[in-house]
């Protein structure tokens, strides 16, 4: 993955602040859909779980950086599915079982998107959040009409 905007001359900091804002930027559409919906993860929440999934892709990168200048072999994969599972336990608390009916699976949903959306941002795979941001709107917005 080659950086988008060092290519321009800007510092690695400049970088991951954007892909800080992208996250939270992104992930904050899908928040704000659900916060015009009274669900119960909204904007806010959905922009913290964007920031931090994005964060520790950062911190990912730097440290397989760092251990393969030190001959070390790293598994970033293993991050990956951490950050992963975070979001899910995330996810599941905003679902609900309440008098047998199962409330919020969908809020869940988009929670574990919006920390996809993060990951995304954090490796500076701008054009694949974005398009999972467009999907996820018009999955929430059109097909609600046909359910």
């Amino acid at each position: 993955m080659e950086p988008l905007f060092t290519d321009w001359g800007w510092s690695k900091e400049i970088e991951q602040a954007i892909r800080l804002l992208a996250a939270a930027c992104l992930a904050g559409i899908v928040g704000y859909e659900r916060e015009r919906g009274d669900k119960p993860a909204g904007l806010r929440t959905h922009m913290l779980v964007g920031i931090g999934a994005c964060l520790f892709t950062l911190l990912m990168v730097e440290l397989v950086d760092r251990f393969q200048q030190d001959g070390v072999q790293a598994d970033p994969i293993r991050i990956v599915e951490a950050i992963t599972a975070g979001i899910a336990f995330l996810a599941a608390g905003a679902i609900i079982q309440s008098r047998g009916e199962v409330r919020g699976l969908t809020t869940g949903a988009s929670l574990w998107v919006g920390g996809a959306v993060g990951l995304a941002s954090g490796l500076g795979e701008y054009i694949l959040a974005v398009m999972a941001v467009v999907l996820t709107l018009i999955i929430l917005r059109l097909l609600r009409l046909v359910e």
